[in-house]
């Protein structure tokens, strides 16, 4: 046994529990409390391998199951930037590539370079198995939002235009799930959930 790899791995291992402490804005559904950067990327994974029937293309399911739990980890650095929090996004790059480095180095290096490469394809969003990815990003919170009568877009004071730009995006992804998430907005738009100005809060 090479004691040093399996030194670096428990290392990475332990680091990455930290996720667990990073929260969301998203609650948990049944009107719970945030949920933690774990838990959102555990349920994309899950719904990543129950719902890639709709993805777009054929995809390497095994390929987004580990973009989808690996995605946030630079976040234990960078924290949480909040999907609409246009001054947050306006450094988030900078604050991850950073946080990239420093957390997957702690691997050997033939995991750091896979692992690495994958949160790359994942950032990139060209790839089959990104975009479905990505879709799930978007569409998990989504889910919960919908389950707690859009208390997240409320609390925010988010607009329809802020919620279609980013949850278009999921069609990149898959087709089927945009026009269910469409579905979803238009109802929580109707509802005064979402409001409707097409400015920023």
């Amino acid at each position: 046994m090479d004691q040093e790899r399996l030194r670096r791995q428990r290392d990475f291992i332990l680091e990455i529990d930290k996720e667990k402490l990073i929260q969301r804005q998203t609650h948990l559904s049944g009107h719970g409390r945030r949920e933690n950067d774990a838990e959102h990327a555990w349920h994309m994974a899950i719904m990543a391998y129950l719902l890639r029937e709709y993805a777009n293309e054929e995809i390497d399911i095994t390929r987004v199951l580990i973009m989808c739990l690996i995605h946030d980890i630079v976040e234990i650095d960078a924290g949480d930037t909040y999907a609409y929090d246009a001054e947050g996004l306006k450094t988030q790059k900078v604050r991850e590539e950073r946080a990239k480095e420093r957390i997957f180095s702690l691997l050997p290096e033939d995991q750091k370079e896979e692992l690495q490469s994958l949160f790359e394809e994942f950032e990139a969003y060209e790839t089959p198995e990104a975009k479905f990815a990505h879709a799930m990003d978007n569409f998990q919170p989504l889910l919960l939002n919908d389950s707690n009568d859009g208390g997240d877009w409320v609390e925010h004071g988010v607009t329809a235009a802020q919620v279609m730009g980013r949850q278009g995006k999921t069609r990149y992804g898959s087709e089927t799930l945009a026009d269910y998430t469409a579905k979803l907005i238009e109802k929580h738009i109707q509802k005064g959930h979402i409001k409707e100005e097409r400015t920023c809060k």
